[in-house]
């Protein structure tokens, strides 16, 4: 109904020329005979309103029949229903609706060969990322196993440099699962404190680089989720506050246990973030001011953090003042 109600009006000024054709013929008719004018004016009203009326219905089956075959090709443009389009057509539409289907199909073919350039590209990453952690783990071993050969100065700096080039590594590696379209986490119940411990030791050599002091305030509190999602997150955040460390540097880590929330919190005393780059500090690239720390940086730490936190449906938040040290709070439902 809605339907005709808009081919109708689309319509009106036909049917108001054709009213007024018939107003003309009824004048010519009177003015010939004025006796039949009587009698014929009801059937010319009459057959020009039927006329109209099944010239209307035509149009809107016509234009219902064109809406179906623009829906179904939209829903899957292949050939097929591009035809069927087509065909539905008036022979003037035929001719521009060629063109765009012949554009669109032009710009499918460009998406899909750039899609096929980016699949590959992630995993020449993916798979450069995987084939430079065998030096790596040589290098480990090498350092493991002849540290009493080596100079401990030198020995330190090899280690701050292994650790470096780790968690790069695994950044880019964290980087592609994320924008992978599947997912292989596993949630089950860990301990809290072993995770904050495995990965304080994985950062070991460049905390000790920084001389940072440690306090901690953990139990065995249990949180329900991935744990190489959650030691990635934790990772960028310790990371972070390297980074940013200032003198005499400290780490603090403690959990506060709520009764539908288990809240970790990780705080540094390093430069902290102005209040201005503070709702910014999760945006993909942002550095905030271009200090030597931050010249450094590439911004993608937190970012990738804040996107793990949302796959694993954690919620991760940041408190600071600038100068006085930076605060990640991170919370975990309880299940």
């Amino acid at each position: 109904m809605k339907n005709l109600r808009s081919t109708f009006m689309r319509n009106l000024p036909w049917l108001l020329l054709l009213l007024l054709v018939d107003a003309f013929a009824a004048m010519l008719l009177w003015l010939s005979d004025a006796q039949a004018f009587g009698t014929l004016l009801g059937i010319i009203l009459l057959f020009s309103i039927l006329l109209f009326a099944a010239a209307l219905l035509f149009a809107s089956v016509q234009e219902r029949k064109k809406e179906k075959a623009f829906l179904s090709f939209l829903s899957q443009p292949d050939e097929i229903r591009a035809q069927q389009l087509l065909d539905a057509v008036s022979a003037q539409e035929r001719q521009i609706l060629d063109q765009l289907i012949s554009l669109l199909y032009d710009q499918q073919s460009r998406l899909v060969q750039m899609s096929d350039e980016l699949h590959d590209y992630e995993e020449y990453v993916e798979g450069w990322a995987h084939e430079a952690k065998t030096p790596l783990s040589l290098l480990t071993m090498l350092l493991d196993n002849r540290q009493d050969e080596l100079p401990p100065e030198l020995s330190e700096r090899l280690n701050y440099v292994r650790s470096q080039l780790q968690e790069d590594v695994t950044q880019m590696l964290y980087y592609a699962r994320l924008k992978s379209s599947t997912k292989d986490y596993r949630f089950q119940h860990f301990c809290l404190h072993d995770l904050v411990e495995d990965v304080l030791e994985d950062y070991l050599p460049l905390l000790e680089e920084k001389k940072f002091g440690i306090q901690k305030s953990l139990l065995d509190e249990q949180v329900f989720t991935d744990s190489r999602g959650l030691r990635f997150i934790l990772g960028q955040i310790i990371s972070n506050s390297i980074k940013y460390a200032g003198a005499d540097p400290e780490l603090c880590i403690w959990v506060q246990c709520l009764q539908t929330e288990t809240v970790l919190h990780i705080r540094d005393n390093g430069t902290g973030v102005k209040a201005c780059d503070l709702p910014y500090i999760f945006q993909k690239g942002f550095t905030g001011d271009s200090t030597d720390s931050q010249k450094k940086a590439t911004g993608m730490g937190l970012y990738l953090a804040k996107k793990m936190a949302d796959d694993l449906n954690l919620k991760i938040g940041a408190h600071s003042k600038w100068g006085e040290g930076f605060e990640m709070i991170l919370t975990f439902p309880v299940v």
